[in-house]
């Protein structure tokens, strides 16, 4: 294991942590809000078949980018609905969501390709190299020179810390998760707060899968997503509901999702099976609290009703 190996594995790291790590900063605000919206893994489905068709008309990456977003947050309008103002199950509803996006997603791609076998591929985001910045030793090559899918999810993850903990919007937010009768009491709409979490949630999600598409493979495929948005929902646990540590367990998520190929490459001693089941076994760990336990929003999953 050479210097060549480890700035390998970290830059496809850092890569890989991408998608589940935007995916896992909406679930953050969704919990926040006291919503557990599972169904990020089907609208990580659709923004990848919504950023895969734009891409195919228009050739533009960024307005691609746009519309998978756009496709989370209207499909999630109707999650929001469900969650918020019928008071479905979260849990049930966001199943039965996901299961209807595999459907309908292979049904419009398969519709829109003219039922073409052949798959069809689409140009990916370049790495940007920031200036002095990537020359770095090591650290150079892993963080600096991504594409700029990631570095919008750095942000995000900056702008979901700004908004929880330091506007009076991510307050009332948060209060509607932890409290929702005392802040109805003071004034704060609860179903707005929840409703707004949900969009958020959707939003990037749909980035999510647009990040996997435009910067990872450069097509689609009907499983791509591949249990992504639960290993979503088990970065927000394992990341103690704070963006920050959510940037921090997605890399862990990420190191685990590149060893495989990176070990591959360099052994053949470890069964490949293994190395594959490696992500999925770390979430089971982190939902499990064998990592240590804290405080999930007091209200999560709670309907609420003034009534």
């Amino acid at each position: 294991m050479n210097t060549a190996f480890w700035v390998t594995w970290l830059a496809a790291s850092v890569r890989l942590a991408g998608p589940v790590l935007a995916a896992a900063e909406g679930e953050l605000v969704c919990e926040r809000a006291g919503v557990l919206n599972v169904g990020i893994e089907g609208t990580i489905l659709l923004g990848a078949l919504a950023s895969f068709l734009t891409a195919q008309a228009t050739g533009s990456l960024t307005l691609s980018l746009v519309a998978a977003i756009a496709a989370g947050v209207l499909v999630n309008l109707f999650l929001a609905w469900m969650y918020v103002t019928v008071r479905a199950s979260q849990v049930v509803a966001g199943l039965v969501f996901n299961v209807l996006a595999v459907g309908a997603a292979s049904a419009i791609y398969r519709l829109a390709l003219g039922g073409e076998t052949a798959q069809r591929t689409i140009p990916t985001f370049p790495p940007v190299a920031i200036p002095w910045l990537s020359s770095l030793p090591i650290i150079g090559p892993v963080f600096f020179a991504q594409t700029a899918p990631l570095y919008l999810t750095l942000l995000a993850a900056a702008g979901a810390h700004v908004f929880l903990f330091r506007t009076r919007t991510g307050l009332a937010l948060r209060a509607a998760g932890e409290n929702p009768r005392a802040a109805d009491a003071a004034g704060i709409s609860v179903e707005r707060m929840r409703y707004l979490g949900v969009l958020v949630s959707g939003a990037m999600a749909g980035m999510a899968g647009a990040y996997m598409v435009l910067a990872q493979v450069g097509f689609f495929r009907e499983g791509m997503v591949a249990g992504q948005g639960f290993i979503a929902l088990g970065i927000v646990i394992f990341g103690r509901w704070s963006p920050w540590k959510a940037v921090g367990a997605a890399l862990v998520f990420g190191a685990c999702d590149a060893l495989q190929f990176s070990l591959q490459l360099s052994s053949g001693s470890v069964p490949p099976q293994l190395l594959l089941a490696l992500p999925y076994l770390v979430t089971i760990l982190a939902i499990s609290g064998i990592f240590g336990r804290a405080g999930k929003p007091a209200a999560l999953m709670q309907p609420y009703s003034r009534d």
